[in-house]
């Protein structure tokens, strides 16, 4: 169940957190990983402790999802390296919060060209190898994008543009069997949000706020990646999971 030997899965914002949580999941089930980041060094340091924990081939390739050339070359040499790609993860991204009076038009740039661009250039950049192996795109989107969260316009726009995006996705690649979902997780415990913890009255009411009572962890969401990337998932498309810990079902 839920085996991926074989399989090479490109997962972008993947040397810490949410992202080395899935490529840890995927290589455990014997898919090839590539760690995509904005830093080299720390790309190459995560391959190496998943290489050696999982005994699977791995690359560390630094890429910047907002530049369209540092993306074609992603792509470019993890084939040049694995020969095919079969699962593309969509997760690096940033977060701020800033009240929308006091935000200026860089500060939402940002987050948006690598959020919600970031998708839209590895998945085009992907397509045709993905066109070969029927593959899989798994974009990581968060419950911000579907109730919104404080101080966060910018985030949740580009959350909310990923979980729409993933469905007309699902609708045109469908032709060539590519399945496109998302995942929208809600708070997992992650350098992203260490603020959270770092605030004691934030922390307490995120607590009280989640019926499970506890913030998520990384490998939570690889379990979930894990299931949109492999066969069990054929029949799903277009689908967002939801994993926060019954957050947003009250």
């Amino acid at each position: 169940m839920f085996k991926l030997k074989n399989k090479v899965a490109i997962i972008t914002g993947s040397r810490r957190g949410i992202g080395k949580g899935i490529a840890e999941k995927l290589a455990q089930a014997g898919a090839k990983v590539v760690i995509s980041d904005i830093n080299q060094k720390d790309c190459e340091k995560t391959a190496k402790k998943i290489a050696e924990k999982y005994k699977v081939k791995t690359l560390g390739f630094k890429c910047d999802v907002s530049d369209k050339e540092e993306v074609q070359k992603l792509i470019k040499e993890t084939v040049k390296k694995f020969n095919k790609l079969d699962i593309l993860v969509n997760n690096a991204g940033i977060f701020f919060q800033k009240p929308v009076e006091k935000q200026n038009e860089e500060d939402w740039d940002k987050l948006i060209d690598i959020n919600l661009k970031g998708v839209f250039l590895c998945s085009k950049t992907a397509l045709k190898e993905l066109k070969k192996t029927k593959g899989n795109i798994i974009n990581i989107a968060s419950i911000a994008g579907l109730i919104g969260y404080p101080q966060a316009s910018s985030y949740c726009a580009a959350k909310g543009g990923i979980i729409t995006m993933t469905k007309e996705m699902a609708l045109e690649f469908a032709e060539h069997n590519i399945n496109v979902n998302a995942i929208a997780p809600g708070a997992i415990d992650t350098p992203m949000t260490s603020f959270i913890k770092k605030n004691k009255k934030q922390y307490k009411q995120t607590l009280a706020a989640i019926p499970l009572h506890r913030m998520g962890k990384p490998k939570e969401i690889g379990n979930a990646a894990l299931y949109l990337a492999s066969k069990e998932s054929d029949y799903v498309t277009g689908h967002t999971l939801v994993v926060d810990g019954g957050w947003i079902s009250q």
